[in-house]
């Protein structure tokens, strides 16, 4: 991608977070959903890694190459003319330095922002100290080379069930998200926080935009916007729906050898459409 255009799709990516409104992202998977989500007049692209690795055939949780990430964020990138934040799981490395060399090359795919997580297999969460330093090599590195990309910090405290309470995560995430913050990150996301009470908490507590993940059973957007959310994405909801989908008409077909399960209402014309001109 051009030096300038990324530039340019970082800077409005960080300007969709001005918490004037809620930032909806949907998560791609790869180049098809990407265009058929910017064919829809999405302001952005996130990507999600669950969603990536299993359209590659791997587990997610980093089992992919690191190479086959790239490979398939700069597909991503290349299929709209949107910012494309890029979920980047735990960085791609042991040490903040690695971790920065793998920021550099996912800048260099083309994003306009990553999510960057503090959990470890979605098991535990690291040392906040690591944690943060982590963070900050992905600034400096950002800082380095002049695309202002927008660092969004995943808090997995409800993930991984930290503490014994709500309460206990509470105070623990709302403790990360400072030193993230003092770190260099841009935004917080404390992935799986569904209560609204609690959501609208810790956006009062946290001065920087707040992503929630989405889900069945969450407030509507504009309901989450009066909480204070900044930004909703989609996380692997879309990537499982569409797997759903072709995994309940496959069995169709199987059970009974009828065809009508392969009927959709989006066929090939219309997915043609999406990309006989390049955007």
């Amino acid at each position: 991608m051009d030096a300038r255009a990324q530039v340019e799709r970082a800077a409005q990516f960080r300007a969709l977070h001005d918490r004037r409104q809620v930032l909806l992202l949907p998560n791609a998977w790869d180049a098809g959903s990407a265009r058929a989500f910017a064919d829809l007049g999405f302001a952005a692209i996130a990507t999600t890694s669950g969603g990536v690795a299993w359209s590659l055939g791997y587990a997610d949780g980093e089992q992919m190459p690191l190479a086959e990430v790239l490979a398939a964020i700069r597909r991503i990138v290349r299929a709209s003319a949107l910012p494309v934040s890029a979920d980047f799981e735990a960085g791609y490395g042991d040490t903040p330095a690695e971790v920065g060399t793998s920021v550099r090359a996912v800048i260099e795919a083309g994003v306009a922002g990553i999510n960057l997580e503090d959990g470890v297999r979605h098991e535990r969460l690291r040392g906040l100290d690591e944690a943060a330093s982590r963070i900050a090599a992905a600034r400096e590195v950002a800082r380095t080379s002049g695309v202002p990309i927008f660092i969004n910090a995943r808090v997995d405290t409800w993930i991984v069930g930290y503490g014994a309470s709500d309460a206990e995560r509470y105070d623990e995430t709302l403790r990360r998200a400072r030193a993230y913050l003092a770190a260099g990150a841009d935004g917080i996301y404390p992935i799986g926080l569904a209560e609204p009470a609690m959501i609208a908490a810790l956006c009062a507590a946290i001065d920087a935009p707040v992503n929630i993940g989405a889900r069945a059973g969450l407030p509507d957007v504009a309901e989450l916007g009066r909480l204070g959310v900044a930004r909703v994405s989609t996380a692997t909801r879309l990537a499982t729906l569409a797997l759903s989908a072709a995994r309940d008409a496959a069995r169709a077909l199987r059970d009974n050898g009828r065809f009508d399960s392969l009927d959709a209402p989006f066929g090939y014309d219309d997915a043609q459409r999406l990309f006989m001109h390049e955007r």
